[in-house]
């Protein structure tokens, strides 16, 4: 298997979000060839502020190598990493990312930060940017779209709509 494979693993999850109407997000966790867990974005549908697919991944890998430190792990996950997922990365000793689409809006790995590089921190990360970058902007743009285009029911207003305009990170 090589990234672009378990780039799909995490395609596959992003689709799983966006049919909870979540931002769809995937991220999937890798080590020796073999996925150690999948995760979604589920900020939504648990009002979780900290519903990042990435942080839902780290929690479900920690529990299964009973360690905190990912020694080995390689993360992908669809959509550039905010700097709340960027911490929680470089903490857990990920020693390997590789993530699809860029997020200028949030991107805390080249577009706008780059806590990977950042010397002033005890560990670095190994970034691979662009991994199947188009099939996994697409879904992010889709999905927006149609949540723009959808009408709005004012007795249930949602502070979503709000944000949606702000990041893709929604």
């Amino acid at each position: 298997m090589n990234d672009d494979s378990f780039m799909r693993e995490a395609l596959r999850e992003a689709a799983k979000a966006a049919k909870k109407k979540e931002a769809p997000i995937g991220a999937v966790a890798v080590r020796d060839c073999k996925v150690l867990a999948r995760a979604h974005n589920l900020r939504e549908s648990k009002n979780d502020p900290l519903g990042h697919a990435e942080l839902y991944l780290l929690s479900k890998v920690s529990r299964k190598l009973k360690s905190w430190r990912m020694i080995g792990v390689t993360v992908y996950v669809t959509l550039e990493p905010c700097l709340m997922c960027m911490g929680a990365l470089i903490q857990a000793r990920v020693p390997r990312l590789v993530f699809g689409a860029m997020d200028p809006k949030a991107g805390a790995c080249g577009s706008l930060y780059d806590l990977s590089k950042d010397m002033r921190l005890n560990h670095r990360i190994d970034v691979v940017s662009g991994v199947l970058s188009k099939e996994c902007g697409e879904v992010l743009t889709r999905f927006f779209r149609a949540l723009r285009l959808a009408p709005r029911d004012a007795s249930a207003a949602s502070p979503r709509s709000a944000r949606t305009s702000r990041s893709v990170r929604t």
